[in-house]
């Protein structure tokens, strides 16, 4: 699915992109702005793989005038968006190369806190084309895929295959295996689904999943609100249901990617809803994992068959106002590249940008997974791609957070949605 802008349409790349800004095109000449060599901040999310500095070790060691330091931000997104505006707008030159989250690459271009990056200098024509188009801003290139992926469903293979039950595709089969499932001996204490319900981005990601899965959208092709229809409330209903039936704990509510991953990795949940991330740990033995060897992965289920999982992935731009440039451009070329790619999606499960590498018969038989990630990425949707993506996001972690609590019902949740998404996107 693609979305496009209305009145305030701006290029189709940025149809995998939000921004809060006015959309006008910045001018900044990459040649004339990326110069300087010495030492440089490497700023992203709370590495949960421990493997990032062991990266900068490498770079460090080959580059000892050119040193990077490693700044880690929140674990979640909204607080690391936080930050990263917050350095931006106080043009401060403590954060150099910084990790950006799709939905944010347009919204940080056209406020001109990010330099454009010379697009010769990356084998863009190998990166998958929708994680191409979420670093562009009108056609000019203001980040680096770093790594691509979607939703993938956990499932304890031991129970399922105890139970005599395959990994379900659609809604109705999750419910049917749990019903199965969770009445066996083995399976006491655990609880049936879950993924990221706490009021920050997760939620924004798991309920356009949930509505996208039902066959509806939150934005529509004209870029105008779709929440008023039966589809969209089909797929809320999936969510809300899940609550006051059981099939998602009550503790769900206040779970972000890491809470989630370690209820499933103490054996707590049948079903997981997560990023490619938790497959190395999940899979550990050394007793942080009660699931290790216990557990497989499929494709997200939705209303009729497979689900249409959200595009999530982190891009490498240059801070506008960061130090040596040119060394931040290039430590931006070699952790995208090809060979730092496969040591991460190796060492912890970060998907892959290049398309051939969910082929490479190595990555493939460590990670089976591979082609089923590659098919879901060709499928998979954008988050709402509005201009004021921060408002955006706000008004829909709310409203489906009123849902999910009860404090309305989804008609109302959606009809309210609808009236707020209308006034930001037409603003």
């Amino acid at each position: 699915m693609k979305y496009r802008y209305p009145a305030l349409l701006v290029a189709a790349a940025l149809a995998l992109t939000g921004c809060t800004a006015d959309p006008k095109p910045v001018s900044q000449p990459a040649s004339n702005a990326l110069d300087g060599v010495g030492p440089i901040t490497f700023v992203t999310g709370k590495d949960s793989s421990g493997v990032q500095q062991g990266l900068l070790d490498k770079w460090n060691t080959e580059h000892p005038d050119q040193k990077v330091t490693l700044v880690e931000l929140p674990a979640q997104a909204d607080g690391q968006r936080q930050q990263l505006i917050q350095n931006a707008q106080t043009k401060s030159s403590s954060y150099g190369v910084v990790s950006l989250d799709v939905v944010w690459t347009a919204e940080f271009a056209a406020n001109g806190w990010v330099e454009e990056l010379p697009q010769s200098e990356f084998p863009l024509g190998q990166i998958l084309p929708s994680l191409v188009a979420g670093v562009k801003y009108f056609d000019k290139m203001y980040a680096a895929p770093w790594g691509g992926g979607t939703a993938l469903l956990y499932y304890r293979s031991d129970l399922l295959t105890k139970a005599g039950v395959q990994p379900p595709k659609t809604w109705a089969e999750l419910d049917a295996a749990c019903a199965k499932v969770l009445k066996l001996p083995e399976a006491k204490g655990v609880d049936c689904y879950g993924g990221q319900f706490n009021k920050y981005e997760g939620l924004t990601v798991n309920a356009s999943e949930a509505i996208n899965s039902a066959g509806g959208s939150v934005v529509g092709s004209d870029g105008k609100p779709t929440l008023n229809t039966p589809e969209a409330k089909e797929g809320l209903n999936f969510l809300v249901d899940g609550f006051k039936s059981g099939r998602i704990p009550k503790a769900a509510i206040t779970w972000d990617e890491e809470a989630g991953r370690r209820a499933f990795q103490e054996g707590k949940l049948l079903f997981l809803r997560n990023w490619s991330y938790v497959y190395t740990l999940a899979n550990k033995t050394d007793g942080s994992s009660k699931v290790a060897g216990k557990f497989g992965v499929a494709p997200i289920p939705g209303l009729k068959g497979p689900g249409k999982g959200t595009i999530g992935s982190n891009n490498l731009a240059i801070s506008k106002y960061a130090k040596n440039k040119k060394t931040a451009l290039d430590f931006i070329k070699w952790m995208t590249s090809q060979q730092t790619a496969k040591q991460l999606m190796v060492q912890s499960a970060q998907s892959p940008a290049y398309t051939a590498m969910y082929d490479d018969p190595d990555l493939v038989k460590q990670y089976a997974f591979m082609p089923m990630l590659k098919e879901g990425l060709m499928n998979a949707a954008p988050r709402p791609a509005v201009i004021k993506y921060g408002d955006a996001t706000a008004a829909i972690q709310e409203e489906v957070s009123s849902a999910l609590t009860g404090q309305k019902t989804s008609e109302q949740a959606l009809s309210d949605l609808q009236q707020r998404l209308s006034g930001i996107v037409g603003k």
